[in-house]
């Protein structure tokens, strides 16, 4: 039902916003430290912080320096970390067994983290890319990513990061079924409680580029993803894509990237109801820091407003670069 609006002079809209007090107390969307979950970089080695030239205040760190992260990000009030694996070149290989490997780079960090930061959710990614020498997230087969092996090597991925304590599996691969097989595989093996956030609506887009640079999956890639990754020009396919997750088990759903996509975000909360997130994606990062370094723009209050514009659409939640700077300004 459409709201009645009295007429000038009698309705002065402006009232409401006279005064920094009145407009806190009518405004729709607040942004939160609670609605945040920090995507971070994870490598080999030891004491190493390792700048991304792409992404201008993102790091790679080893294993003792992301659980030092955690700990920050759990102080800061963030409620959730996500890993993603620098993998060593020489460990990529057509069978991709490094993925399910119970001491690979993730596994290590989960433990790690748990052990250091038990009350923060740990958040994986499950796919193949950062363990396949052809750089995708399924095998790839005379030259097809063939769906169904693909999703029997995410299921030993999916079981492997549940053993090291993983709290919420974030398949992020698009094969088809895999949901379905990853909640009868974690039920079997009695991880009842374990969330899937499915990236259910990802789709084929330019803004990943510095995430490719970031985990080294750049020179790798062979070809593009556009057989499995969404076309940036449907909306509908998205809404069927979610519905099925859901009916698989997904606890979650995510849209990639986020700023581009924030009409399918509000279909997929108003037709859902769903817990919604969005991922806002490196390439939105590096644009938003560039133009702030360069001076052309506040960085703060652009980064700050396009987290909001995230809750307007409807989103719980937000995966972000920015969150441990967020979580700093939100908390004074």
């Amino acid at each position: 039902m459409r709201p009645t609006v009295a007429p000038f002079p009698a309705a002065r809209l402006r009232r409401t916003r006279v005064s920094p007090a009145i407009r806190g107390m009518v405004r729709e969307n607040n942004l939160t430290a609670e609605d945040l979950i920090w995507p971070v970089f994870v490598r080999d080695g030891e004491g190493i912080e390792e700048p991304i030239a792409s992404m201008p205040g993102v790091y790679r760190r080893s294993v003792d320096l992301i659980s030092k992260a955690a700990v920050e990000a759990e102080a800061l009030g963030i409620p959730a970390i996500c890993i993603f694996p620098y993998t060593d070149s020489s460990l990529k290989t057509e069978d991709c067994a490094e993925a399910w490997s119970p001491d690979n780079l993730s596994n290590r960090a989960i433990r790690a983290i748990k052990e250091a930061a038990p009350n923060i959710a740990v958040m994986t990614d499950v796919a193949l890319d950062p363990y396949n020498i052809n750089g995708h997230d399924g095998y790839v087969e005379n030259g097809e990513i063939v769906n169904d092996r693909t999703v029997e090597a995410l299921v030993k991925m999916t079981l492997a990061q549940a053993e090291s304590g993983a709290d919420i599996i974030g398949p992020s691969d698009m094969m088809d079924g895999r949901i379905g097989a990853m909640r009868q595989a974690l039920e079997a093996a009695g991880y009842h409680n374990v969330c899937i956030m499915s990236y259910s609506a990802k789709y084929a887009s330019g803004f990943y580029g510095p995430f490719r640079d970031a985990v080294g999956a750049s020179g790798a890639l062979q070809g593009d993803k556009k057989t499995y990754q969404m076309d940036p020009g449907n909306s509908n396919e998205a809404m069927r894509l979610i519905e099925r997750d859901l009916q698989e088990g997904a606890d979650m759903v995510m849209v990639k990237p986020g700023l581009a996509y924030l009409d399918i975000c509000y279909r997929t909360k108003s037709t859902f109801g769903a817990p919604t997130f969005a991922y806002q994606v490196s390439g939105e990062y590096a644009m938003i820091k560039a133009a702030a370094q360069n001076g052309w723009i506040d960085g703060e209050k652009v980064m700050l407003e396009s987290l909001l514009a995230f809750k307007r659409a409807g989103c719980d939640g937000i995966l972000s670069y920015f969150a441990p700077e967020v979580a700093q300004i939100l908390n004074g």
